[in-house]
Order: C-alpha cells, then structure tokens, then sequence
C-alpha cells in the first residue's frame, strides 16, 4: 500500500496511540516499517506475550493440581487424575477450532483483551472448588474443561501477530510470541507448588488444608495467583494493542483453507511437535509420580516446558536462517531416538529403571518440540506465499501482486491457528495414552512405541513435500 496517502495515523511515527484501529499496513514496505510498523508490530508483540503466557499457564493448572488433590483429601482414583490433566487439552485443542478464525472477524486488539479476561472463570472456579473437601469431581471436570479457554488463545494471538511483521521476520516474532508465551506451562508447574506453601493472600483465600503427612498446603492459591495478572494483562490489551483492518476478512474467505492439501499436512507434523510438547508438559508430572513414587516429580516437572519453551524462541530465528523444512525433518529424527531412550530407561516390572535417565531424554524430547514448535510455524507462510503466486499469470500487475500477498497472508493465519488447534490435541492423547497404556499393561512402553511410529510418518511427511529434491513446496 502507498504510503503517500492521507492516512498519517500510520505513516507516521509519531501515530497518537489513541488511534486502536488501523486502515492501512504494509509491512513489507522498508520505509513504512522503519517509519512506524516495527514500533507498532513490537508493541503489540510484547502485550500479546504475557497475555499468551497467562492463558498457558490457566490452560495447564492441572498438571500441577492433580497430583495433589488425593494429599489434601480428595478421594480420586489414578486415571480420574489423568483425565483432569487431560481434559484442558482436549477443550482447548477444540476451542481452538473456533478461536482460528475471530481476529479477523473481530480485531485482535478486542479479542485479545476479552479472551483473557475469560482466563478469571476456571482460575476462581478452582480457588474456591480446592478449598473445600466436599467438592464433587464433576465440578473438577467442568473447572478443567473452562482450562481450555486458556488453550484456545494461541490459535487467536498467533494469528493476530503473524499479520503484523514482514515475512523476513516472521518466524522471531511467531518464535518470540509463541516460545515466551509458552512459558506459562514451565510457570504454573514452578509457581504453584511455591505458593500453595504458605498464605499469600491471607485469610481472603480461606484456611490452609491438611496433609496425611501433617503438612499444610493452601491449594487454592493455585488459582489466586494468577488472577490479578490476568486482570492486568486483559486491560493492557484493551488499551495498547491494536485493530488491523488489513487482517479482516470473512469465515468464507479462510475457510478455503479446509480445501488445501498442505494445511491437512501441517496439521500433522504440528501434532507432533506442539501435540507432544502440550501433551509431555501435561502427562509428565503423574507419569513420573506413577513410575517413579519415591521422587517428587513436581520439583523437576517444569524444566520440561521451560527449556522448551525457550527453545521455541530460539526456534523461529534458527529456521529463519537455514529453513523450516530442514530443521522440522531432524527434530523428527531426533524425538523418535529420544523416545527410544525414554523406554531404555523405564522400570521393569520388578522396579529398576533411572529416574535421571528418565528425566534426561524427556528433556531432550521438550528441547526438539519446541524447536520444531517454530520451524513448523516458519514453513507455513512460505508454503502458502509459493502457492499463491504459482496461481499468478506469467506476467502479473502489481495489483495482482497484492492480491496475492494479501490472500497469502489470510490463508497464512488461518492455517497457523487452525493446525494449532489440531496439534494441542495431542494434550489429551499423550496423558490418555500414557493412563491407558499403564492401565492395560501395567507400563508406559505401549505408548512409547506408538509415539515413535508417529514421529516416523512425520519424517516422511517433511522429507517428501517439504525438503527432498523436486518437493512440491520446498520451504
């Protein structure tokens, strides 16, 4: 778009910030960008991160409730924990779907700010549903599937931020957007075995709850804790992100994207790498408390999503510098060796196994998925951009040009948000998968082995369309 056109709110860079809606973005012009959109990408970025942290960490407060709920007197059986662990996952992978396609719809300034104050209902569920022994598990259910909520915020806030910075630097900012924010799932499994030790909110929380080993925790604090964030976070969004006219379009016009091969097939390989890193954050705690009874999980259980996390970050500039498809195919390759050093270090029946070894190879596992997390995300705008303009006549105007770009960019973020949704799947199936298989056979290798063979197809997927010689979109 020209930038000497009467629209000086974006041109220049001096825009009162009072102006949330903006007509005209063209990130891919260099004197626009240095003149304000990199000012204004930045800032929307760095309010979009914490919102994107605290919706992870709502979205995954059962990983490190449930393995107390029975210490503080709360008769619930193995897999009836596992399904509290799991079922955010499977609410938020499905509300995902829908939160795909609303920044266009709705701003993503407005729907940042209301889908994060949406984080208060299970967080205030919680803190009140903890602090009395008499609450029925299907109150819990309910708690953990409103924990989706948090879930369905990535797919809005990827999606929303891949509009704002150009194509060169797409894969920092999903990587940053998307790593950073990730860190609400190493936060919740570090923060709330802290605050739940001692009376942070006084007697407003209520009393403390007794142990069987005469320890008191105050477990409600898991859901206070993040309620003054969240109200904080949802204001700032209100009043300092903005609304990008250029991102809106109409459910018709993304939803073309159900009819492209390549988002069915980035939906895959996301599975497997976002899939297992949601899936590992959420089922680890009680696979290893299952395992490996003598150690108390929660004091390693989030080093996983935290090193994954920040990999994620590094992630996105890697794949900028070598490539979406060459850095996706070898995380595969090295998750399915990692998953084989998992079973190597398994307990047999008779007891044995490593838990350091144990813990090692799943920090290996968190490691690879977060970086396949930004390469899987890196690849998609690129396949999409070679698709619409091998659609382009032989000698295309530039109007056509933009045509293209903007269909490009629309599809672009439609699809990140919709394979986002598909691969947090993989948080319910992982920690289902790992109850179900020590249920059935009374290990966790039947499982394992199951993981493997899924990361095998997603190497032949990457290899075949994405990164052999002659591939139908090499990326």
């Amino acid at each position: 778009m020209s930038m000497s056109g009467t629209d000086t709110r974006i041109a220049s860079p001096s825009a009162p910030r009072a102006d949330r809606q903006i007509d005209a973005w063209d990130p891919e012009n260099p004197a626009f960008w240095d003149a304000a959109g990199r000012r204004i990408a930045n800032r929307n970025l760095w309010l979009s991160i914490p919102a994107l942290l605290l919706a992870f960490a709502v979205w995954m407060m059962f990983s490190a409730v449930a393995v107390n709920l029975p210490r503080v007197g709360f008769a619930f059986g193995t897999d009836q924990l596992f399904w509290l662990a799991a079922l955010p996952a499977l609410s938020g992978a499905t509300l995902r779907i829908f939160y795909s396609f609303m920044v266009p719809v709705f701003g993503g300034r407005r729907w940042t700010a209301i889908a994060t104050a949406s984080l208060l209902l299970p967080a205030l569920w919680l803190a009140f549903a903890v602090a009395d022994r008499s609450t029925p598990y299907w109150q819990f259910v309910a708690i953990a599937i409103l924990c989706g909520l948090g879930g369905g915020n990535f797919a809005s806030s990827m999606s929303n931020i891949s509009f704002f910075f150009p194509k060169a630097r797409q894969g920092y900012a999903l990587g940053m957007n998307a790593g950073l924010g990730n860190l609400g799932v190493s936060a919740v499994q570090f923060v709330i075995p802290l605050v739940t030790g001692f009376a942070l909110f006084g007697r407003f929380a209520g009393g403390p709850q007794t142990t069987a080993d005469g320890r008191q925790l105050l477990l409600q604090n898991a859901g206070w804790i993040w309620v003054p964030f969240i109200l904080a976070s949802a204001v700032a969004a209100w009043f300092g992100m903005n609304d990008l006219q250029a991102a809106r379009s109409s459910f018709a016009e993304q939803s073309v994207i159900f009819r492209r091969k390549h988002n069915w097939l980035m939906c895959w390989l996301y599975v497997g790498t976002f899939g297992s890193f949601i899936g590992f954050s959420a089922g680890f705690p009680m696979l290893s408390k299952t395992l490996f009874p003598g150690v108390d999980a929660l004091q390693y259980a989030f080093l996983g999503p935290l090193v994954g996390a920040l990999m994620r970050s590094a992630g996105g500039a890697i794949a900028d510098r070598v490539g979406g498809a060459l850095l996706t195919l070898i995380v595969f390759v090295g998750m399915a060796a990692a998953v084989s050093g998992v079973i190597a270090f398994l307990p047999g029946p008779s007891g044995g196994g490593s838990f350091g070894g144990f813990l090692a190879m799943f920090l290996v596992l968190f490691v690879l998925s977060g970086i396949g997390n930004a390469s899987t995300f890196r690849m998609i705008p690129v396949i999409f951009r070679t698709l619409q303009q091998r659609g382009l006549p032989a000698v295309a105007d530039a109007a056509q040009q933009a045509a293209a770009q903007r269909r490009a960019g629309i599809e672009s973020a439609a699809v990140i948000g919709f394979s986002s949704a598909i691969g947090a799947y993989g948080g319910f199936f992982i920690p289902k998968s790992f109850g179900s298989s020590l249920a059935l056979t009374g290990g966790a290798q039947a499982a394992l082995y199951g993981f493997t063979a899924f990361y095998l197809s997603c190497i032949a997927i990457t290899w075949w369309w994405y990164f052999r010689r002659g591939a139908e979109c090499p990326c």
